[in-house]
């Protein structure tokens, strides 16, 4: 049979690819076939993806559809605090930052590798292991099947941080959870929990992922059920507040994440798609695709070329700000942005160091920021 692979071989640095044997109803092991595990090997970093890193992906993806004893992929990220926290703001600070050619070039791999998700001829489950944010709630929605511990966190970035989520969330959202919420999500970049995300139609499953004194517990910071607010709404995956959040984080404080659940849920789901016709199951697959494909191939190319541009105004300042500053200062002044441009400034280096003084190098040095 022929290699219809890009390249003959593929020697990945920053991410794990394994292959994992399918299990049949009982648990057994099957001969001859397995599920591809690509995993996001960037646990410093929250998993965040690199140039090189989206390279990688993309020829594991090409490498994982061609393989003819693959029963499905199971995309993921290292550790137990992040699937994807988007692109690496290092790269985006030090490299992108006020040159658009070459963002140009690297939104080009990130659409390929969302591109190629889309186009598996297998089936794609994201294994969600902790916060699922920016671009990787982007390659994340545009996986089919989402499974997430019940600790995970999702929300947007773009807005806040100079850039829009034009890399496939202004395109899945509104099919996953409805125009209104997308509006809401892509706009605010509020964080939603994974009970909140599962309950708007988000995600395929949800787990438990915190273990106290050796029983499993639904994450504590949350409303987990079906109930009515002071006001009579109806909630679910609200974010507690008072002294109900503050028990909750001390629950948290006494138990340890355990992912035992998680990893239990994916192999089931890759079990159940084991027992299904393959030329059928992928021409399902491909047909329920077509209504995110829709949006984002119209889309994708001309959100490139904005993106790209968009690096010498906003995101020069946004990614530079996020990425020099700390857990208090990593937004710019949107107040005094909003006044200068109004004034008729343009936009330039001094105006950066304006609104966001600290992506200097004299300043951040004296002010003690760090990389």
């Amino acid at each position: 049979m022929k290699n219809h692979n890009l390249v003959e071989a593929i020697s990945p640095r920053e991410i794990l690819v394994e292959s994992r044997p399918a299990r049949d109803r009982l648990g057994k092991a099957v001969d001859g076939l397995h599920n591809v595990w690509i995993t996001l090997n960037n646990p410093n970093e929250l998993n965040s993806y690199t140039t090189s890193m989206a390279k990688e992906v993309i020829l594991a993806l090409r490498e994982a559809s061609n393989d003819r004893a693959a029963v499905a992929v199971v995309l993921t990220g290292a550790g137990t605090r992040a699937f994807c926290s988007g692109g690496n703001t290092r790269e985006y600070a030090e490299q992108y930052a006020g040159a658009p050619g070459e963002y140009r070039q690297y939104m080009r791999l990130f659409n390929d590798m969302v591109s190629t998700l889309l186009q598996c001829d297998k089936p794609v489950i994201c294994r969600v292991n902790g916060i699922r944010v920016g671009g990787g709630q982007e390659i994340g929605m545009a996986c089919d099947f989402s499974i997430a511990s019940d600790l995970a966190l999702f929300s947007q970035a773009g807005p806040k941080h100079g850039s829009a989520p034009d890399g496939g969330s202004t395109d899945f959202l509104p099919v996953l959870v409805g125009i209104e919420r997308a509006m809401y999500s892509g706009t605010l970049c509020e964080t939603w929990s994974a009970h909140r995300f599962y309950w708007l139609g988000g995600l395929t499953q949800i787990v438990p992922a915190l273990k106290v004194e050796g029983r499993w517990v639904a994450n504590p910071l949350v409303v987990t059920d079906r109930v009515l607010d002071e006001y009579g709404r109806l909630v679910m995956g609200e974010w507690k507040s008072g002294q109900a959040r503050e028990d909750g984080k001390a629950l948290l404080a006494k138990g340890t994440t355990d992912l035992s659940l998680l990893d239990e849920a994916v192999e089931q789901m890759c079990t159940k798609l084991l027992y299904t016709m393959p030329d059928c199951l992928i021409k399902t697959i491909e047909s329920l695709r077509k209504h995110k494909l829709v949006h984002w191939d119209k889309n994708r190319e001309t959100n490139r070329a904005w993106l790209s541009l968009n690096m010498m105004t906003e995101a020069n300042a946004g990614f530079r700000a996020f990425h020099y500053g700390n857990k208090e200062e990593r937004e710019v002044n949107f107040i005094r942005l909003r006044q200068r441009l109004a004034e008729g400034a343009r936009w330039s280096e001094e105006l950066v160091q304006e609104i966001a003084p600290w992506v200097t190098e004299p300043s951040k040095a004296a002010r003690g920021f760090t990389p």
